[in-house]
């Protein structure tokens, strides 16, 4: 991979190391964790006409080692889990083995998850190809699919061996794909890092337009936020800072299990969830309307939805937001900001605030 920046998730043990560069010809260099192991992939129905020739000849894989899903959050389930599951016990993949997964989000927590219950636990690489991937989900171990009640609500965390972040499949990214991934660039910057959220005021243009430098500059800021919190609270135990990741999350995983994860992509519900918890944030003051309105600008400038979908009504938002995993001793818990770059997981937010939230979101799209 050329000019490749490296970073490591330290979880002493199972640290790994992250590699963001260019050209997936040279994934055979980029992980040579996987050398003399006994390869699986695992892709999608969209990616493997792009990406999967190339990886490969990389690794002198053959066909019959690639088990393809159908694209889509649709095949975020158990009952795909359990075709891979069929695919390796049928390929006799020895526990010493390895799966790669070449794909988005759905890809790596469907293989991360396989991964993590095959055999008690096999070895997994992710090669995410899509920028809400490649900044967020590709990183951290957390694996999973949903369930028709909720989204994420099976799962484990089982950390990859290496990460391999290629910017130059962003190329072939369909724009609503890379916007929804902006959505979770724009997350870091007003949870942890004020000054990311500025340089994306005055660089959105930039990354719009898939400037490799751009590109690689928020994908290692974002990993980097994301390393150091998962280092300090690998498995969101308690009140840890690890659920600081989820700001916008829980608003948005009621509106994507709403739609039934069809209509709305991830990052574009996430988007719409931050918008909401900067709002109850600004009605609590805890920060003010000023920075409210410049987190919902920079989200409606990168193309991105501001408000709920059609129809959904502030009872959706308190029946679905009360599966959330944050939930504790039956009391709600949220993501909110006491300033830009400075969340905080509170249940001490007040339900009144939260309700005029939900129903001034609501109003707009009634």
């Amino acid at each position: 991979m050329n000019n490749t920046r490296i970073l490591k998730v330290e979880l002493g043990a199972r640290s790994y190391p992250i590699r963001i560069g260019r050209s997936i010809a040279g994934l055979d260099t980029a992980f040579p964790e996987s050398a003399g192991r006994s390869l699986r992939v695992v892709t999608d129905s969209n990616v493997e006409p792009l990406y999967l020739e190339a990886l490969l000849g990389a690794l002198s894989l053959t066909r019959d080692q690639v088990y393809v899903v159908p694209a889509g959050e649709a095949s975020k389930t158990w009952d795909s889990a359990g075709k891979v599951l069929d695919w390796l016990l049928e390929s006799r993949l020895s526990r010493d083995g390895c799966l790669i997964a070449l794909g988005g989000g759905v890809i790596g927590d469907l293989t991360g998850f396989v991964a993590s219950i095959y055999q008690r636990g096999i070895d997994f690489i992710q090669i995410p190809t899509t920028l809400l991937a490649q900044v967020d989900s590709s990183v951290g171990g957390k694996t999973g699919v949903n369930h028709a009640r909720g989204k994420n609500l099976i799962g484990a965390f089982h950390q990859p061996i290496s990460v391999v972040a290629d910017t130059d499949t962003l190329a072939t990214l369909p724009k609503r794909e890379l916007l929804a991934g902006l959505a979770e660039v724009i997350k870091y910057g007003m949870l942890a890092d004020g000054l990311l959220f500025e340089w994306l005021e005055s660089n959105l243009d930039r990354i719009l337009s898939l400037n490799p430098n751009s590109l690689a500059e928020i994908i290692e800021r974002c990993c980097a936020i994301k390393a150091r919190i998962v280092g300090l609270d690998e498995r969101e135990t308690g009140s840890g800072p690890r659920a600081l990741l989820n700001l916008g999350h829980t608003f948005g995983h009621a509106i994507e299990t709403y739609t039934g994860y069809t209509e709305w992509l991830h990052g574009e519900a996430v988007a719409t969830g931050l918008v909401l918890a900067a709002d109850l944030s600004a009605r609590h003051g805890w920060i003010t309307e000023a920075v409210a309105a410049r987190c919902t600008a920079l989200i409606a400038r990168a193309g991105l939805p501001v408000a709920p979908p059609k129809g959904m009504t502030a009872e959706h938002f308190r029946d679905l937001m009360g599966l959330d995993k944050k939930v504790k001793a039956g009391k709600l818990r949220l993501i909110l900001l006491r300033g830009l770059g400075d969340a905080v997981l509170s249940s001490d937010f007040e339900q009144d605030l939260l309700d005029e939230t939900l129903a001034a979101a609501c109003r707009t799209t009634s």
